[in-house]
């Protein structure tokens, strides 16, 4: 079923064509081998689920992790993995609409609500990404004060430079921009393999706490800090993201193409975020088996976490690989939050940017007030400007995962690859679970 039956055959359909290619500059740039090789074809489709999993381990992350396993040692395993399973779900009904229908997310909501409903959907999205962007700068300029002493303020406005960076990537094509992703997952990911080594956590534990228990929901603080991980891992704008970047790949455009594109990108998707799950986790394993462990169980800050690991873990490169990692958590999540700010002017208001302009612009959004609040309350505002971030995120979720349910749910929208009953009724709930969740948080703020 082509965009031009549904819109005839039903008034639920799409009402009209997409208005242009999604990221038009790379849309369709990397080409799929034609050998029926699985490896081959799975190692083309390679890489947009990366650039996913750049969103589930950015900094705002690293804070919950760390006073999660400081706490309550590695007892909130489970609700890392639990987070796992909701970005995996959500993710695949990502990739399934842009792949089924050639529109992104932003496009799909265009097209369907009303003109004031869209421009209220698009100022929550532009919100969540200056949100975003807020925790990696405050990131960046932690971890450049950690690893030169450079101060935070003048760490702050370093991390503008970047608009120049990503500049000289994207004139690279678009697979040069993942394989840069792909290096910096990869410095986390042995950073955090290392810290693992040397923290020496006990596995009987790691296993124990793997298992949901009902602590986490009878225990006020416990649950709270389950709220948080779970609330605020999964990235509004990586589903913008995803559903956009899937399209970059040049598989045939009929149903068995899309098919076949379906099944790579999720297997890719998939394996990318198994990938972030461990690195979330490892940084709870890390704070467990470091802090809780030794007592010092009120840690709760990145700067305090660094400045404790050498003393306590007894080995010198501990806090200087922990820095490392964090640098590039933060670099990394600006590359995707680029390509997102993008496709989401894009797609709601049909407004196409320079790319540096548009990065330049949701980067002063978040300098700003991370330059004032440092330079006013210093680490400790900035500490708390981090928790502020994935607050304002976890609230724009719903209004990303809501639309995306209803749409792959829709016959009429997806055609042949509408969400079975059993996906449709997992997807939902998983909505109303981050729904629920985010209400909470929000009640906690207010009361």
């Amino acid at each position: 079923m082509n965009h031009t039956d549904t819109v005839a055959t039903s008034r639920t359909a799409w009402r009209v064509e997409p208005g242009g290619n999604s990221l038009p500059e790379v849309h369709a740039s990397v080409k799929i081998s034609n050998s029926r090789s699985f490896w081959r074809r799975l190692f083309a489709f390679a890489g947009p689920g990366l650039m996913v999993a750049v969103g589930y381990m950015d900094p705002g992350n690293w804070a919950t992790d760390i006073a999660g396993g400081a706490q309550f040692g590695y007892t909130l395993l489970s609700v890392v993995i639990i987070s796992n399973l909701f970005a995996i779900a959500l993710q695949y009904l990502a990739l399934k609409l842009g792949i089924a229908t050639g529109r992104d997310l932003a496009q799909a909501c265009r097209d369907h609500y009303s003109a004031p409903v869209g421009f209220a959907l698009w100022v929550i999205c532009e919100i969540a990404i200056a949100a975003c962007d807020l925790a990696e700068v405050i990131g960046s300029a932690l971890a450049l004060n950690l690893l030169f002493h450079i101060p935070l303020v003048w760490g702050v406005l370093i991390t503008g430079l970047d608009v120049l960076l990503i500049l000289l990537f994207q004139y690279k094509g678009f697979r040069f921009i993942e394989t840069v992703v792909a290096s910096f997952i990869f410095i986390i990911l042995m950073c955090f393999i290392y810290e693992i080594a040397v923290s020496h956590p006990g596995m009987a534990a790691i296993m124990q706490g793997m298992l949901p228990r009902s602590a986490v929901v009878t225990d006020p603080k416990m649950l709270f800090i389950a709220i948080g991980i779970l609330g605020a891992t999964v990235m509004p704008h990586n589903l913008y993201l995803h559903s956009s970047i899937v399209q970059t790949r040049n598989y045939p455009r009929n149903e068995e193409g899309k098919r076949m594109a379906i099944k790579f990108a999720t297997i890719d998707s998939t394996v990318a975020l198994m990938f972030a799950c461990f690195i979330n986790a490892a940084i709870l394993i890390v704070a467990g088996a470091t802090f809780y462990n030794s007592g010092h169980r009120d840690v709760a800050d990145i700067t305090v976490a660094y400045q404790l690991l050498n003393p306590v873990l007894g080995v010198g490169l501990a806090g200087t690989f922990f820095a490392v990692a964090l640098l590039a958590s933060g670099q990394n999540a600006t590359l995707t939050g680029t390509l997102a700010g993008q496709i989401v002017m894009e797609g709601f208001l049909n407004l196409r940017l320079s790319p540096w302009l548009r990065r330049l612009v949701t980067r002063l959004m978040a300098i700003v007030p991370a330059f004032f609040v440092t330079l006013l309350y210093g680490e400790k505002g900035m500490a708390n400007l981090l928790v502020l971030s994935q607050v304002i995120l976890s609230m724009q979720l719903s209004f990303a995962v809501i639309p995306l349910v209803k749409f792959t749910g829709d016959a009429d929208k997806m055609g042949p690859f509408v969400n079975t009953r059993l996906t449709q009724l997992m997807a939902w709930a998983v909505a109303v679970i981050i729904l629920g969740l985010n209400l909470y948080l929000l009640y906690d703020a207010l009361v």
